[in-house]
């Protein structure tokens, strides 16, 4: 068996998909440091198009104007909170909403219905304008809640996780049945332990949803103190007569900042945060997604 893995063929194929794996990743990691590079350059080079992979004429003029309000600082803490909350909200409602939706019918008869019911939410919606309505009716507009409870219930991140629960092997089932335990005692006891590759999957994607959502900040929050951090960037220019903190003149950092540069730093900033949360997640990702994705 082990001659026949080192065969020529074989070899042949693994240095084919390393070489694809290596071509991906640089077609993946080249754009992300021509953007770095881009966010500490200076406005004549950014321009010109002359960064490449490397700053040219290095400054951080653009990160100054980003970082010197308090407005940034406030919608980094709003996007915080709403990270916070919201994972939980989607977390616990993605949990109890998958677990008896993975029971055999048998075991839940109406589950068919509740899952076209699903679906249909999914590949269906009443549009921005009454989901507007129905927030401003509920007396959410202009806070926190108004950013999470709309989008609580995930319905990707349930369909995972239902079929995340189904592959788990009967005999666990049953031999915890035999012992006594509950329903509300089988979800604590067996599937969440045994879920944690798809928990923390659905976790890492409603992490990204909520810290990169931006639109409905423009719309539900009148307060520009309370609108999140994806909101306020979007909203950012360069205006010169609201430079005020800054070593140099408004006529010295305007030449010395283009709008391209200060796109960039918009982008590095606002992904610093998934980055350093990613690696912690990412050894759960491929299995969560793969055995998520199969139906037994």
């Amino acid at each position: 068996m082990k001659k026949h893995y080192n065969s020529l063929e074989n070899r042949i194929v693994d240095t084919l998909v390393l070489i694809i794996c290596v071509c991906i990743f640089v077609i993946c990691i080249l754009p992300l440091i021509n953007v770095l590079a881009l966010s500490f350059s200076g406005k004549e080079a950014a321009i010109a198009g002359k960064v490449s992979l490397w700053p040219v004429d290095f400054t951080l003029d653009s990160y100054k104007y980003l970082l010197q309000e308090n407005r940034f600082f406030l919608s980094f803490w709003m996007s915080v909170k709403r990270v916070f909350l919201g994972v939980i909200i989607n977390m616990v409602l993605t949990v109890l909403m998958a677990y008896p939706l993975s029971l055999e019918v048998r075991q839940f008869p109406s589950r068919d219905r509740y899952m076209w019911l699903l679906i249909f939410t999914m590949l269906f919606n009443g549009g921005v304008v009454p989901w507007y309505f129905v927030i401003r009716s509920l007396g959410m507009l202009d806070s926190i809640w108004a950013l999470v409870l709309p989008g609580a219930v995930p319905v990707f991140n349930v369909i995972l996780v239902i079929n995340f629960f189904r592959n788990i092997p009967k005999a666990i089932k049953e031999s915890a049945q035999l012992d006594g335990i509950g329903p509300l005692g089988m979800l604590v006891q067996i599937y969440i332990p045994l879920a944690k590759p798809a928990i923390a999957t659905v976790s890492l994607f409603s992490i990204v949803n909520h810290w990169n959502s931006f639109f409905d900040g423009m719309l539900l929050m009148n307060t520009p103190e309370k609108m999140p951090l994806q909101t306020y960037i979007q909203s950012l220019v360069i205006r010169i007569s609201d430079i005020t903190q800054s070593g140099l003149s408004a006529e010295q950092l305007a030449d010395r900042m283009s709008q391209r540069t200060f796109n960039a730093s918009k982008i590095v900033v606002s992904t610093i945060p998934i980055l350093l949360i990613y690696p912690f997640l990412q050894k759960y990702f491929v299995t969560g997604i793969t055995l998520g994705s199969v139906k037994e």
